[in-house]
């Protein structure tokens, strides 16, 4: 658990290990680089005897001013992720890690997804009696507009869709039927006393993070802004997965600048053991504080 002010944060696991080969991710990265940063990669962010990249997916439960507000919401159960072994067919106890955190599906007042691909978006919804429902039944949905009208768009192109694995049509058209979403676009968008949305475009159109203050300390929940430390100390570098790779490597210096300005906490989606800490200026760009 993580505090700032008078809020809590606590990372709710889906699933953390291996994945994907770091070369396959980061194909820039020299052995310079593996000399230089060695001491830290392994064994939290890099297994080292397989030469993968360690990533978890998690949600974050925050509580503050009285709400339970859930964001992103991981790959799901019993789905088929072509293409990553390691987060397909999953069978986790997420809803019971959840309860354990202190929130039933029923006591989440928001859930918020920094964008809308498929291991943010799976635990949106639950299949009952062959429909998809809303798992969270009282809570408002916060997504991305762009993000909708881009997958939207996938979705109903038969050369195209379905959208995100399938999990479009699963996880978020749902929520839309059911009435349960708010749609915010471009810009900042204050939602409530306690958090603004700022737009942070370019892995998704619609990509988003959110800003939280709390009697005035502050923390970021900046989704995939950047899904490993390695690209704080190289923001250039982009996962492979972006719609626009010149706007993604943008917001993430937006970010990072952000954050090393502000001193918030910093919660990504993404990154391992320790999971949230903060970002520093250094002289010739920004190292991360992440504590192990």
């Amino acid at each position: 658990m993580f505090k700032f002010g008078d809020a809590t944060v606590t990372r709710i696991e889906e699933v953390y290990g291996p994945t994907y080969p770091m070369l396959q991710l980061f194909p820039e990265m020299t052995e310079e680089d593996f000399a230089k940063h060695g001491h830290w990669l392994a064994p939290h962010h890099y297994d080292a005897e397989q030469k993968l990249a360690k990533l978890s997916v998690h949600s974050w439960l925050l509580q503050i001013g009285g709400k339970k507000i859930l964001i992103d919401c991981c790959c799901g159960n019993n789905k088929q992720k072509p293409g990553r072994p390691f987060w397909t067919d999953l069978n986790t106890p997420y809803l019971e890690r959840l309860a354990a955190a202190g929130a039933r599906p029923e006591e989440i007042d928001i859930v918020m997804c920094t964008h809308l691909h498929h291991d943010h978006v799976g635990w949106n919804t639950q299949q009952r009696d062959g429909k998809w429902v809303p798992t969270f039944p009282n809570a408002r949905y916060v997504f991305s507009k762009p993000d909708v009208d881009y997958f939207s768009a996938i979705d109903a192109d038969p050369k195209q869709g379905p959208a995100e694995l399938g999990t479009f049509r699963e996880c978020v058209v749902p929520i839309l039927e059911y009435g349960k979403a708010d749609l915010v676009s471009g810009g900042a968008h204050r939602l409530n006393d306690f958090i603004e949305i700022d737009s942070a475009p370019g892995h998704s159109p619609g990509h988003v993070v959110f800003k939280v203050e709390s009697n005035g300390e502050k923390a970021v929940f900046i989704g995939d802004v950047w899904h490993h430390l390695m690209q704080v100390y190289r923001p250039e570098w982009n996962f492979p997965k972006n719609s626009d790779p010149e706007q993604a490597r943008a917001s993430r210096r937006k970010i990072l600048d952000h954050c090393a300005a502000s001193g918030a906490l910093v919660c990504p989606g993404h990154v391992g053991l320790p999971f949230a800490g903060r970002i520093e200026k250094t002289q010739d760009g920004y190292k991360p504080d992440f504590p192990a």
